[in-house]
């Protein structure tokens, strides 16, 4: 299982998207469905008119079951809003810090975005020990 980020989900589904073959290449490689959470998908969406091809196709994929989606409960919620704290320096958005708080509660290191530099900067937390996560371009 791998953690997705807004870009790709973006680039997947559009196919003029100029990251289009490179997010569909990455995904053909991974192995099970990948996952994501409810901002992440609300910054997706956002990004794509809804009568959008990218939003269309998005949509189906949830619908087939190809992305699984995470759900806040309220200590990863209220740990997200933490880390949206911590890293306010790099405007950490509620997108990226559900996808780290969700990466801590899942002990999942692996991070399929397009926002190389801010991943590669983020630290999760693993019990006592804060980690790099392994950011997939």
């Amino acid at each position: 299982m791998m953690l997705v980020d807004t870009g790709p989900l973006v680039a997947l589904f559009d196919p003029k998207d100029s990251d289009h073959n490179l997010c569909r290449e990455t995904l053909a490689r991974l192995s099970g469905p990948p996952l994501t959470t409810v901002p992440v998908l609300t910054e997706s969406f956002h990004l794509r008119r809804p009568d959008s091809v990218g939003s269309t196709n998005l949509r189906r994929f949830i619908a087939r079951r190809g992305l699984s989606v995470s759900f806040f409960d309220e200590t990863t919620f209220t740990r997200a809003l933490a880390l949206m704290e911590e890293y306010s320096s790099r405007g950490m958005d509620l997108a990226d810090a559900s996808l780290v708080a969700t990466a801590e509660v899942r002990r999942q290191r692996r991070i399929f975005t397009l926002d190389i530099r801010d991943f590669r900067a983020y630290r999760a937390r693993f019990g006592h020990r804060r980690e790099r996560l392994e950011v997939i371009p």
